[in-house]
Parts: C-alpha cells; structure tokens; sequence
C-alpha cells in the first residue's frame, strides 16, 4: 500500500502530467465556450418552421420509396422514369433508415445535446487517448532514464511488483481521471442544450447508445495508457514510445496504405490499427474493397469490420507488448 501511495504521488507530482490536465481543461472550455457562442434558444416561430421542414423531408422520402416500388411493378409514370432509384427499394424505405429528418435538423445555430452529443464524446476519447498514451509513456520513461526506478529497487527489491504497481497507478488514475472528465464534459454540455439550446429527445435509447460508446471509450483509453507504458519500458524512454507511434503512423498507416493500394490488395483497410480502432468505437466500421466487383454492373464492394475482432487484435498487441516490456524489466541492466 505504501509503494501504490508513493507512485500516487510521485505521479501526480510530474509537470508533464500537471500540463496535460491543464491541457484538458483548456481544450474543454474553448470546446464549451466556443459552443455557447454560436448558439442560441429557437424561438417558436423558428421551431414551427423547423418542424414543417422535417415533416415535408419525410413525406418526400415516403413518396420516393412509393415511386420505386411502382417502378419494380411497371406502374410508374413515364414522365418519372428519368429519376434516379436504388436496385433494392429497402434502401430508401424510411421505416429502415437509422434515424428520420428532425426539427433540429432544420435549426442552424442551435446546439442540439441529443445531436451532438456524441461526437462530442468521440472528440473527449481521442484527446484523453492522446493523454493517456502520453502520460504513460512520460511516467516510466523519465524515471526508467533519470535514475528514479533504481532508487526505487533499493527500498523495495522486487522489480515485477514495482512494475506491476507503477502500471496499476496509471491505469487507475487514469481511469478516476477520465471518468471526472466525461461527467464534467457532458454535464457541461447538457446544461447548454438546456440553456441555450435544445435538449433533444433524450430518451433511453439515447442514454444506452451514449453510454456504450462512453464505455468503450474507457477501455480505449486504458489500453492507450498500457500501450504507451510498455513502449516506453522497452525502449527506456520516452522518445521510444513517441517514436514508434510516429513511425507506425507514417510508414504503416501512410506509407503502407498507399503501396497496397497501388498494387491492388485485398481489403487493406482490415490490416490498418485505425480501422480496429474505429470499429471498436462505433462498434462496427464499414469499408469499400473495388477488387470484387470488377467488371460487373450491380456488386456490393462493402465489408465490416465489428468490435468483437477489434477488440481482440487491440487486447493481443497491448497485452503482448505488455507482457514482452514485464519480461525484459525483470531481466534487464538498469545501471
């Protein structure tokens, strides 16, 4: 218990640390300030017209599926048949769709919370990704390079329990962290969609949707924290852990991307870590593969990525990168 105290504060106690809180914040207000400037309570003439329009854009979308369903049967007029419709009429059909034109798609300047939300939550999980990856890699590296963690041996000489108590603070602390943040974040946010703009239907769908994507948000973030501890713990440093993320982004994501798509690969989105990364998220990421479709008029290209098999590529290479950096400290020269 007195190493976890002790690891507490050596961390909170880092000034790197302290910058990308205040980091945080500041990205939080200018993201919170800046919304509230550009959006104001809709009046009821505005929220009447608002209103009309999603109602005339769905009866234009019902009107469009009859259209192509009298194309299927041969009764459409001749004067139509110039329009453009999809081979299977499912698609257009409204009943099908993921969600029906709104008021407040018809409102600009307004903040809707229920509309925007969640991509506001996705831009909250990718800067504490960002944190999270970085601390981790600041907090061992600096102390695998200055010295600290051997001073640290000669008060408790068992290097795996100092290890495993050095990665369990970050994780928790982390984890306390970003979910303070996300609370104050959404909170925030709502009392806006309440004050000066609209709320939304916030119903439990809504809540059930957001909270998911809230939840897998945590375990990215966690994992974000792992990977970047374990990077650094292998390389001894900080720059270690930064210069593999640079590298992985500019010569597999870039430059990689770009030879399989000159030589025609096959599905090369499913190699790329963004991809995984993004299925996880949304829960499942679609992809377009011209390949199979080759010379043939009518061809679905699509393929899916889902969050079972991202998960378990993003639980292989932390967890493998983890326990190779577990391996290597307990054998390594520290001196």
């Amino acid at each position: 218990m007195n190493l976890v105290r002790a690891e507490l504060e050596r961390l909170s106690s880092r000034r790197f640390v302290q910058l990308m809180v205040v980091l945080l914040a500041l990205a939080f207000a200018v993201t919170a300030a800046t919304t509230l400037a550009g959006s104001h309570k809709p009046s009821a003439s505005e929220l009447n017209s608002a209103r009309q329009q999603a109602a005339e854009a769905r009866q234009s979308m019902e009107a469009a599926y009859q259209q192509c369903l009298a194309r299927q049967n041969g009764t459409l007029p001749q004067a139509d048949m110039d329009q453009y419709f999809p081979r299977e009429c499912s698609e257009i059909d409204p009943v099908r769709q993921e969600r029906l034109p709104i008021a407040a798609d018809f409102l600009p300047g307004v903040f809707s919370f229920a509309q925007q939300a969640q991509p506001l939550l996705y831009f909250l999980i990718a800067f504490l990704v960002l944190f999270g990856f970085l601390v981790g890699a600041s907090y061992i590296g600096a102390d695998l390079n200055s010295g600290g963690v051997v001073n640290l041996l000669l008060w408790r000489p068992r290097r795996l329990t100092v290890l495993g108590a050095k990665l369990g603070t970050l994780l928790g602390t982390v984890l306390v962290l970003a979910l303070l943040a996300s609370v104050a974040y959404l909170a925030t946010f709502w009392v806006i969609g309440q004050t000066a703009g609209l709320p939304g239907r916030l119903d439990g769908d809504f809540w059930s949707s957001l909270g998911a994507v809230h939840g897998r948000g945590l375990v990215l973030v966690l994992l974000a924290s792992a990977l970047g501890f374990a990077i650094a713990t292998l390389g001894r440093h900080t720059s270690a852990a930064l210069g593999a993320a640079a590298a992985y982004g500019v010569v597999w994501e870039l430059g990689a991307r770009l030879v399989l798509e000159i030589v025609d690969a096959r599905r090369p989105d499913q190699l790329m870590l963004s991809s995984h990364i993004g299925a996880w998220l949304t829960g499942e990421a679609e992809f377009w593969d011209p390949k199979p479709c080759a010379g043939t008029a009518y061809c679905d290209s699509t393929y899916s990525l889902t969050w079972g098999p991202a998960l378990l590529v993003l639980l292989v290479l932390t967890g493998g990168l983890t326990a190779a950096a577990f391996a290597v400290f307990r054998r390594r020269d520290l001196l």
